[in-house]
């Protein structure tokens, strides 16, 4: 049985666990795109704080795309997990086509959702990276990676439901982890969802709009 309606009915759900955050007055919020985008839509929301994205692709398992072997984030960030990328002799040639694709999606998007805004000025601030949810935790882990390079005071990471695995990894990295469920009996993200369907570009530049427009 499913926990949650949709992304945006999470989002409100996991606003009510990190009000603590509304009394920060340098806080940023960043969703990753694109599933993290709505949910972090209603946490900024309900926070009153500003709302911006951080790029973080998967790096797919060749032939396997939902298996992750580690992610990239904006900043040149790249993390792999050796113990993925033992599985089945893959080789060099293989991981570095699959990261050269993954930088080219994340540059285009990079584009469609900031356009030409400034880089993220995060020294010092406070920062909640929102996801849809912890698989294996690759993908919050180079967005953490990538905003503890750029000088953040604080980093909270807050999911509607993440594996036991990848809550234990993210915790390890963030200064706090917020999660509705951690679950041992974890298939993928979507079986907590009613409606997990892609988030689609145009919705996440809407959200953005909307975000900035309050």
């Amino acid at each position: 049985m499913s926990s949650f309606t949709n992304r945006r009915a999470a989002g409100q759900a996991l606003a009510r666990l990190v009000l603590h955050y509304r009394d920060e007055p340098d806080l940023q919020v960043l969703g990753l795109p694109r599933g993290g985008v709505p949910v972090a839509f209603e946490v900024a929301k309900a926070l009153g704080a500003p709302l911006d994205v951080l790029l973080v692709r998967k790096l797919g398992y060749p032939g396997h795309p939902e298996l992750a072997m580690g992610a990239i984030a904006s900043g040149n960030i790249m993390i792999l997990n050796p113990s993925i990328t033992a599985i089945g002799g893959i080789r060099q040639p293989e991981i570095d086509a699959v990261i050269r694709h993954e930088r080219a999606e994340l540059q285009r998007r990079e584009l469609a959702y900031r356009g030409q805004a400034a880089p993220l000025a995060l020294a010092g601030a406070h920062v909640l990276l929102v996801d849809d949810g912890l698989a294996t935790g690759a993908t919050m882990e180079a967005a953490i990676r990538a905003v503890r390079k750029q000088g953040a005071a604080h980093i909270g990471a807050a999911v509607p439901v993440g594996s036991t695995e990848a809550a234990a990894r993210i915790n390890a990295l963030a200064d706090e982890l917020t999660a509705l469920i951690v679950s041992d009996d974890f298939g993928s993200v979507g079986q907590f969802y009613d409606d997990f369907g892609q988030t689609v570009d145009s919705e996440v530049c809407e959200l953005l709009a909307k975000a900035a427009g309050r």
